[in-house]
């Protein structure tokens, strides 16, 4: 998934707070309703956006729909930012060189 999309995914403060509480467990709709003090409905759509980035994904247990952080939906993440810190690095570097 392009960066673009998982930092959209990532905007919304609840969507954060979701991936919090299901990082450690999978959890129903029901308990992340619970644990974040949203409608159902709420966590639903954002469990929606949240799959569509790559971010959660969903597994049957029964008749539960049970949602887990996909860890490697981070990736582009992580890409784009280990692009970035080579080029941090290199202005931290000139700035030490230039007050030296």
């Amino acid at each position: 998934m392009p960066a673009e999309d998982v930092f959209a995914a990532l905007a919304a403060p609840q969507r954060q707070e979701i991936l919090s509480l299901v990082r450690d467990e999978p959890l129903s709709v029901g308990a992340i309703a619970a644990g974040c003090g949203a409608s159902q409905q709420a966590v639903s759509h954002h469990l929606q956006v949240l799959k569509d980035a790559g971010l959660v994904e969903m597994r049957r247990e029964g008749r539960r729909h049970l949602y887990a952080v996909r860890p490697d939906g981070f990736d582009s993440v992580g890409s784009f930012v280990a692009n970035l810190w080579p080029n941090a690095l290199e202005t931290l570097r000139d700035a030490i060189e230039k007050n030296q």
